[in-house]
């Protein structure tokens, strides 16, 4: 089986089949990384779900990924988009894959009316796809 990408208003998102989770994660995070972005944020949804409203649900981490030369460019151009920042990865499993999401910041950016952020925004877009699409 192979994986299988499928493109939102506002996100892309890769199924994953026969791979184990923390692969997944950890490969995300290289791919990321040969792209430029950290991981600054993991919020470990199932476990927080579980503490705060005891609920049971399936693994799902949302990771908060930067680039630094990418959000300082953002920043400068437009002080209020820190609101938007840094751009989401989800991972999560479902059926027998896992499945990676990232959100399209060209989508998330367009509420901006700024040409500046507008360039950021692509290039952040064409770094995130270029690390979803190497996985």
């Amino acid at each position: 089986m192979t994986a299988a990408l499928t493109t939102t208003r506002y996100g892309y998102i890769k199924h994953l089949p026969g791979r184990a989770f923390a692969e997944v994660r950890t490969r995300v995070a290289e791919a990321l990384k040969a792209e430029g972005f950290g991981v600054l944020t993991e919020i470990d949804v199932q476990a927080t779900l579980k503490q705060k409203l005891d609920v049971d649900m399936g693994r799902y981490l949302i990771l908060g990924a930067c680039n630094p030369h990418l959000a300082h460019r953002a920043l400068g151009a437009e002080a209020a988009i820190g609101l938007l920042l840094p751009c989401n990865v989800c991972l999560w499993e479902e059926a027998a894959a896992v499945v990676v999401a990232i959100a399209r910041p060209d989508a998330m950016f367009e509420l901006v009316a700024n040409p500046a952020v507008a360039d950021v925004a692509r290039e952040a877009d064409e770094r995130l796809r270029r690390a979803l699409d190497a996985l």
